[in-house]
Order: structure tokens, then sequence, then C-alpha cells
């Protein structure tokens, strides 16, 4: 299951698709647009900056801005950045992989290999899903177009 603070960050990164073409957005914008508790997000944008994912700026007009383009960004990355492993079995883990302490034989385990299944089609849509993918989704559901960026 997607935890709340992943929601959150991807809540967080898709409204700085849409506001922050121009110049950086202040987490305070972020956090009362999205909803989000401004101690929370702040530790959210600490992991998204640590994964590469977002840049913060200082001072006067800084805020937050993504470190590339919306298209460059795929949930995937930003799920692990936040959550870590998909898979949902930590045998089935590619990059997260540790062995069951109750496995009798990891190679015949049909719950392995069914989830490693399940892991690799939730790869697939995830590394496929850019954060510029879904914002002009969401946009186009609420019958708008999303500005070129800058």
């Amino acid at each position: 299951m997607l935890s709340q603070k992943a929601r959150y960050a991807l809540r967080a990164l898709l409204h700085l698709v849409e506001h922050a073409q121009s110049r950086p957005v202040q987490l305070s914008d972020v956090a009362t647009a999205q909803v989000i508790p401004r101690k929370y997000l702040e530790f959210i944008m600490v992991d998204l900056k640590k994964a590469g994912l977002v840049i913060s700026r200082r001072g006067p007009g800084g805020g937050y801005v993504l470190s590339r383009s919306p298209g460059e960004i795929n949930f995937a990355q930003v799920l692990r950045a936040i959550d870590g492993p998909i898979a949902l079995v930590p045998c089935a883990s590619e990059n997260f992989y540790a062995r069951c302490g109750d496995c009798h034989d990891e190679a015949t385990c049909a719950i392995r290999k069914v989830l490693a299944r399940v892991r690799e089609s939730a790869v697939d849509i995830l590394e496929n899903t850019s954060l510029a993918d879904a914002a002009r989704s969401e946009l186009a559901a609420e019958g708008q177009t999303q500005p070129e960026p800058a």
C-alpha cells in the first residue's frame, strides 16, 4: 500500500510541476494548496532533495523547484526515495533484496514468483509514468492545459 508520505510527496511534486515554471515555490504555498501539514512536508522535501529530485533555493524568492524536467522524473523514483522498495516482499525486490527469514526454498517459492511478477508490472507502469504525464492527465481532467516550461 502506498504510504501517506509518498502520496504527499507526489502531490507536492505535481504542485511544483504546475506552479514552478518561472520561480521557486515556497514550502508554505505547497503545504497550503495541497493540504499537507507543513512540518511533515519539510521532512518529505528533505528526502526528495537527498534523492536529487528537487533543489531548494534560499533567500528572497527562494523555495523549491524540480531538479530536472518533469518528463525525466518518474513515479518509481519518487516512491523509492520515500518508501524504499516497490516489491511487496523483500525477496522479490531488485533494489532492496533481502531473503525472507521464514523461506524454506527461495528458488521454488510460489509466493516469491507471483509477487516478483507483480513487482515487474508495477515497476513497468511506475517507471513509464513521469510527473509530466501525471500533471497533463490531472490538468486535462480539470479542463486546463499545462503551461509550456520556461
